[in-house]
């Protein structure tokens, strides 16, 4: 069986998530094979994986460090976020429930057993497996049932690695204070810690090394600089929008509300990487920008929860607007759903039963379904005549008349709707701004002129920048080798 190494956070954002990358992409350069694993995430910001189930987007994009097909057993158990108090739980790709916080608590102990099965699969055929865990082992009114952090490393004892996130502050007593309150079997699986997103100097964090290690009895694995190239990179956790630029003057801004159960915004990457576009990202209580050329609606974990706050905010008025003004509108997935007539759950699929109005810029009306659709499509953009690549995951089911004038024909079926005069449309389809071409002739009908950089293209070259840069301030030897780990285990 494999080794494996498991990074765990002082605390969410910590950047765990782009460790684990670059060490996928580091380990595969040096002709490891090698798995990630994460036995439990939490995030709206899905990906459909290679065997077609759903899975978090950072253990997809980890997938693709290795080189290797992503899989619902790299992450099983996923929960996604539909109301303040509860989730959707997927299990190895597939829906498996809906839970309240405090209930999730004790369906845990069962999903163990899924994890563990999973953990198995994924180890079989690697050199090395490198773990994400989640949130932080310092949270002990979480550890009874735990399957995320300290319970998956000590049921499967794999050596824990603790990840601080100096740009917070605070980073010396987040990990003494770990150390502190931890119980002492799990404390004696953390074998060492990384410090990451250091500015500046290196040596002036010399001495606060020197006091964790006396503090704690535990190594240093090194010191990460703020890794720039991360931006480059598709984010999972929706925490980054609150950093996303506003304002620079740029040739087209496009405005984008955050809706409370905004999914798979990742989608605008490309849209953000390029030179002349703004993409502003419009908080609650914010108002739609006058001067936006583009108002994109994005994916929801929640289309009616969301549209309804959509309302309160004032977004309806404002995007009415926008229309009259002759600005372009895009919805995607949940976001399409909005831009129809009417919103239908006669099931209650997503709390109680309900029929809402849409924001009507599209003669369509979409009805709930109980069967979710999760698939890696090819497509072809009908709009522009160009191929297309991408996934679906939503319920529902839309019609109307504008569905004659589809966006798109995906796996050979016609996809999406567009208003008479072009200006309004939407689809069901994610990632399709990962395509340059469509990208291109998009922008391009708006009066821009899109970079011909290739996305992901530069998604894999972030990843390789990355690992090299790991390289040269991690004591990777050290890191990787299971023999140097149980040396220095506390």
């Amino acid at each position: 069986m494999a080794h494996a190494i498991m990074l765990q956070g002082t605390g969410s954002d910590v950047g765990k998530s782009v460790l684990v990358a670059g060490l996928c992409r580091l380990a595969r350069n040096r002709g490891l094979t090698v798995r990630p694993f994460k036995p439990q995430n939490m995030s709206n910001n899905a990906a459909v994986s290679d065997d077609g189930g759903e899975i978090g987007r950072a253990q997809w994009l980890q997938a693709l460090a290795c080189g290797v097909p992503s899989s619902v057993h790299m992450n099983p158990v996923l929960l996604k976020p539909q109301s303040e108090t509860g989730s959707q739980i997927i299990v190895q790709g597939k829906v498996w429930g809906q839970a309240k916080g405090r209930d999730y608590q004790k369906f845990k102990a069962q999903l163990l057993d899924a994890v563990m099965a999973s953990w198995d699969i994924v180890r079989e055929s690697a050199d090395l497996v490198i773990v994400e865990g989640a949130g932080s082992p310092a949270e002990i009114n979480l550890r009874a049932g735990d399957i995320a952090n300290m319970g998956f490393a000590t049921r499967a004892n794999v050596p824990v690695v603790l990840v601080g996130d100096i740009d917070r502050g605070g980073v010396i007593a987040s990990i003494v204070g770990t150390h502190a309150i931890l119980a002492p079997q799990d404390r004696d699986m953390i074998v060492g810690y990384i410090i990451n997103k250091f500015r500046g100097d290196v040596s002036l964090f010399d001495l606060g090394l020197k006091s964790i290690t006396e503090f704690t009895g535990w190594r240093s694995f090194g010191v990460v600089p703020w890794l720039k190239d991360a931006s480059r990179l598709p984010a999972e956790d929706s925490v980054v929008l609150e950093r996303l630029a506003k304002g620079h003057g740029r040739a087209l801004k496009i405005a984008v509300p955050v809706l409370d159960r905004i999914a798979n915004f990742d989608d605008l990457d490309p849209l953000i990487a390029e030179a002349e576009v703004d993409v502003v990202m419009v908080r609650s209580g914010e108002r739609l920008p006058a001067d936006a050329g583009l108002v994109i609606i994005p994916g929801s974990k929640s289309t009616i929860g969301d549209l309804l706050r959509f309302r309160e905010n004032g977004w309806d008025k404002d995007l009415d607007l926008h229309r009259q003004r002759g600005g372009h509108i895009m919805g995607i997935c949940g976001g399409y759903q909005m831009l129809g007539r009417s919103v239908h759950d006669p099931q209650g699929i997503e709390g109680a039963a309900t029929e809402v109005p849409g924001l009507g810029h599209l003669d369509i009306e979409t009805v709930m379904e109980a069967e979710k659709t999760v698939r890696n499509v090819v497509a072809h953009s009908l709009q522009f005549d160009l191929p297309l690549t991408g996934y679906e995951i939503h319920l529902g089911r839309t019609t109307g008349p504008d569905c004659a004038r589809p966006t798109a024909r995906i796996n050979g079926i016609e996809d999406g709707a567009m208003s008479e005069d072009g200006k309004v449309f939407g689809t069901y389809m994610h990632g399709l701004f990962g395509a340059d071409a469509f990208r291109a002739a998009l922008l391009g009908s708006m009066g821009i002129a899109a970079n011909t950089s290739d996305y992901k293209a530069g998604v894999e070259s972030a990843l390789d920048s990355i690992a090299e840069q790991l390289a040269e301030v991690l004591d990777v030897d050290a890191l990787l080798s299971p023999e140097s780990q149980l040396r220095h285990r506390s």
